[in-house]
C-alpha cells in the first residue's frame, strides 16, 4: 500500500530552499561603479523668477557612483546600461532640496542620491559613494523685460517676416543679459513655416536660459511670414564632361562611339544656387551619363543623365533648365567579339 503523500511537508520543503537561496543571493552583495551619471535640474514649479543650474548649465555629471546589492541585481543593471535601455539621471527639484533663494547653494550629493527616485526605482540597491561628494547650485533671480520676437526654423535659421503681433513680449531673463539677447524666438516646423507664408498663426515665444533649459511664454503671438524667395537663378555650366554606361555583357560586345559629341558637351543652363553650382561643376563624376542598356542597341539616340549631387536635389537648389541634351551613338563590334 502506497503511502500517503504529505504535501504540507513537501511545501516547506520548497519554501525553505526558495529562501535559502534568496538569503544566498542577498549575501552575495556586490559593488558596481556607475561613471557618467547625471544631475539634471527640474523647473522649480513654485518659484518661476528663479533659474536654477550647475554653472549656467541645466545638468551636470557625476563622474562615479558606486551602487551596492545582490548580485542578481547588480548584473541586470549593468547589462541595461551596456545595452542601451537604461541611462542614469537623477532630476533635482529644487523645491524639494530647500534651494528656494538667490546665490549659490552646496548640494551633500550622495544624501541627494540616496534620497532620489530614480535610486528607489532600483529596488535592492544602495548608493555607497560618489564623486564629486558635494556641487555647487546657482541661483539666479530672474526680471522681466521686454524681448524682440524672432522666427527661427528648426535648423535655427531666422525666417523674413511681414507681421509679428505683438513684436515684443515680457519674458523673464536674468538682469544681466544684454540688449544683443534679449530675444523671444518662436520656432517653426517646415509645415508651419509653409502656412504662415499663406496665413498668419499663433505660437508662443521662447527663450533658452541653459541648453535643455527652454522658458516658454505664457502668451502666443500672430505671425506672418513674407513668401518664399526663389533663391534659383539660371547659371550656364560650360566645359562638362560625360561618361558611358553600359552593361557588362554589352560592353563586352561593343564600344560605343557618340556622333555628337560637340553638341551633347555645348554648354547647358540650370536652376541653382551659388552652392549647388559650384559642388556640381566641381564633383568627381562626370556631369553627364548616357547609359545604354540591351533595349537601346537599335534606337541609335537617346536622352543624357544630369548628374546632379544628390543632397542638392533633395533640397530643390539645382534643376535642369532645358530640355535634355540627346546623344546620338552607334556601337562599334569589338574584334575580339566578330571574331567569335
Amino acid at each position: 500500500m502506497l503511502k500517503k503523500i504529505k504535501y504540507s511537508k513537501i511545501a516547506i520543503v520548497i519554501f525553505l530552499t526558495v529562501l535559502i537561496w534568496v538569503w544566498a543571493d542577498l549575501a552575495l552583495d556586490e559593488t558596481f561603479p556607475v561613471p557618467g551619471a547625471t544631475i539634471i535640474v527640474a523647473e522649480s514649479e513654485s518659484s518661476p523668477d528663479l533659474w536654477v543650474n550647475f554653472g549656467g548649465k541645466a545638468s551636470t555629471s557625476i563622474d562615479n557612483i558606486v551602487l551596492k546589492g545582490p548580485a542578481s541585481k547588480i548584473a541586470e543593471i549593468k547589462r541595461e546600461l551596456n545595452d542601451g535601455s537604461r541611462e542614469l539621471k537623477f532630476s533635482l527639484y529644487p523645491d524639494w532640496q530647500g534651494i528656494s533663494t538667490a546665490g549659490s547653494h552646496t548640494l551633500n550629493v550622495l544624501d541627494f542620491i540616496k534620497k532620489s527616485a530614480e535610486l528607489r526605482e532600483l529596488s535592492g540597491l544602495t548608493a555607497e559613494s560618489c564623486d564629486p561628494n558635494t556641487l555647487t547650485v546657482d541661483v539666479v533671480k530672474l526680471v522681466e523685460r521686454p524681448l524682440t520676437v524672432q522666427c527661427i526654423d528648426e535648423s535655427g535659421n531666422s525666417q523674413k517676416t511681414e507681421s509679428i503681433v505683438p513684436p515684443t513680449i515680457n519674458m523673464l531673463v536674468p538682469g544681466d543679459w544684454g540688449l544683443n539677447k534679449l530675444i523671444a524666438q518662436v520656432k517653426l516646423t517646415r509645415s508651419e513655416i509653409e502656412k504662415a507664408r499663406e496665413e498668419p498663426i499663433e505660437k508662443k515665444p521662447s527663450v533658452e536660459l541653459a541648453a535643455e533649459q527652454i522658458r516658454e511664454s505664457a502668451k502666443a503671438v500672430t505671425i506672418k511670414l513674407a513668401p518664399e524667395e526663389d533663391t534659383l537663378n539660371v547659371k550656364r555650366i560650360e566645359n562638362a564632361t560625360i561618361m558611358i554606361a553600359m552593361d557588362p555583357t554589352l560592353s563586352a560586345k561593343y564600344y560605343v562611339e557618340i556622333t555628337n559629341l560637340s553638341s551633347v558637351l555645348n554648354p547647358f543652363a540650370v536652376r541653382a544656387t551659388n552652392e549647388a553650382k559650384e559642388a556640381y561643376e566641381n564633383q568627381q563624376l562626370p556631369q553627364m551619363t548616357l547609359y545604354i542598356f540591351d533595349s537601346d542597341t537599335k534606337k541609335g539616340r537617346k536622352k543624357v543623365n544630369y548628374n546632379f549631387p544628390p543632397e542638392y536635389v533633395r533640397t530643390g537648389t539645382i534643376e535642369l533648365s532645358q530640355e535634355p541634351a540627346i546623344a546620338e551613338f552607334k556601337l562599334i563590334p569589338r574584334p575580339s567579339a566578330e571574331s567569335e
